[in-house]
């Protein structure tokens, strides 16, 4: 590239946020889809035995009070309650999957559909900690905040290309 050339060519502003965003969509959805086979293959065992077997192999006390109470939780679920938290989790999981690919190129569709997606969760969110504080719930809170925000303020820097397509094709 010639020394002129560099120097009218407009600057690139780095999308770095949503380079972080798509990577945090795309792990929870390969980490959802991996949970719902995961639970799913769980389906005909002994899920109390099996959850125990995995605090052991964790090195975490399975008669420790907090784990007793999940374990008996957990030893109440029956086939079917498991087979539909399995699809839930799994629909979810493509949705972000899908998501994150549409966001990687930047398709219309996918910046509203992350907005949507993300936004949907702020008042559950909300009225969760109005329920009981958590540290953790409260950055999760800030993260998706956050996200929506910088979704809907840049939208149009980052989806650019698209809106400028649309604007150039004839509409009659």
């Amino acid at each position: 590239m010639t020394q002129s050339a560099q120097e009218t060519a407009p600057a690139r502003k780095r999308v770095t946020g949503l380079y972080t965003i798509i990577a945090i969509k795309l792990g929870k959805g390969l980490v959802l889809i991996g949970v719902a086979l995961g639970v799913y293959s769980l389906m005909d065992e002994d899920l109390r035995a099996e959850f125990e077997r995995f605090l052991r192999w964790i090195n975490l006390d399975p008669e420790h009070k907090f784990f007793a109470d999940l374990g008996q939780k957990i030893q109440r679920l029956t086939p079917e309650n498991i087979r539909w938290v399995a699809w839930g989790t799994l629909l979810y999981g493509l949705l972000l999957f899908v998501e994150s690919v549409g966001l990687i190129f930047r398709a219309s569709w996918a910046i509203w559909l992350a907005i949507g997606e993300t936004g949907f969760f702020i008042p559950i969110e909300i009225h969760e900690l109005m329920d009981g504080y958590s540290l953790t719930l409260l950055a999760i809170l800030a993260i998706n905040i956050l996200i929506v925000w910088y979704l809907v303020r840049n939208r149009q820097r980052l989806f650019r290309h698209q809106h400028a397509f649309s604007k150039a094709s004839p509409s009659e």
